[in-house]
């Protein structure tokens, strides 16, 4: 979506060592005493490219963090040698917390897309003394019926697509849980096996969100190390639910009581549909909803998001 801002170097960055040899990547842009915020991003296993640029940097200090595993993080997904087992979302959360900690920071927005919401939701709910408020944009929870709408129930709508992306999964595995299929392919000692699922399984994702009307191809899945990374951490994430109980965060949302927040969803983003974020907003005093009419999955929200931002601007 266009940014209001332009793209700017980071004022500070590093890599910051989280433990089971793993390190995490962050960058900060705008004034120390400007009010912090912090980007979660996509995916799982998709760093932000711009999203920092929806926050205007003479007000915000704005803090990128690249989750586990993936872009300048270290070591990364795209080696079939790095071993996943240590990443998951209660990581994540504390890969956070550790990085707020670093910087001396005490309190801060949170805003997620995507998978970051579902990550922002388990920070705020697991640290709700360090949230002044949330911006959560393409709104999903990764529950197991959530996966299975994307990976599944889809199919209704792209049957020749899903067809295919069934088709590349063994026979056996074709009526289980096709995530957990592909993550199994994506450990294959064989890199041919690799590439091919990572492969179909990018162009089952390049398909499940071409309603939005501001679809384009993603061109970060012609990147083969950008596709192995992401391919292995959305089906290591989605074969376990997001490693959440089902419906956590959903139940959880009490422990957001006074913390102010909008969510934005668009109407036609079938890949996060917006009853997710209808639901939580339901269960959430203090949250706003705006559903986008002809948003997609993150897109066409621009101008909601900057009455957001402009919004908090005064919350510390």
């Amino acid at each position: 979506m266009p940014a209001p801002h332009p793209q700017t170097e980071p004022d500070e960055s590093g890599l910051l060592e989280v433990g089971e040899g793993n390190a995490v990547y962050w960058e900060s842009r705008g004034d120390r005493e400007a009010r912090p915020a912090v980007v979660v991003h996509g995916g799982p296993g998709a760093p932000a490219r711009g999203m920092h640029r929806l926050l205007d940097p003479a007000v915000y200090r704005t803090v990128v963090i690249h989750q586990r595993n993936c872009g300048r993080s270290t070591p990364s997904a795209a080696d079939p040698a790095t071993d996943l087992s240590a990443n998951t979302t209660t990581a994540l959360v504390a890969d956070m917390e550790a990085v707020r900690e670093h910087l001396g920071i005490d309190r801060w927005l949170v805003f997620g897309a995507s998978w970051g919401t579902t990550l922002g939701l388990a920070y705020a709910q697991a640290h709700p003394e360090r949230v002044t408020a949330m911006v959560l944009l393409a709104v999903c929870t990764t529950t197991a019926r959530e996966v299975e709408w994307i990976t599944r129930d889809m199919g209704r709508i792209w049957p020749e697509a899903w067809e295919r992306f069934r088709g590349g999964v063994p026979e056996a595995d074709r009526d289980g849980d096709l995530a957990a299929a592909y993550a199994r392919l994506l450990e294959s000692g064989d890199p041919a096996v690799r590439e091919q699922a990572a492969r179909d399984w990018c162009a089952w994702e390049d398909t499940h969100v071409s309603l939005d009307p501001a679809w384009q191809p993603n061109p970060r899945f012609a990147d083969p190390v950008f596709r192995m990374e992401f391919t292995r951490l959305v089906t290591h994430y989605w074969s376990h639910a997001g490693f959440l109980p089902d419906g956590a965060l959903q139940r959880g949302v009490a422990r957001l009581s006074g913390i102010p927040a909008v969510l934005v969803t668009g109407r036609q983003d079938v890949s996060g549909p917006p009853d997710v974020a209808w639901q939580l907003h339901r269960e959430w005093p203090g949250s706003d909803l705006v559903i986008v009419e002809q948003g997609g999955h993150g897109t066409g929200s621009a101008e909601a998001l900057d009455a957001a931002f402009h919004r908090f601007a005064s919350h510390m």
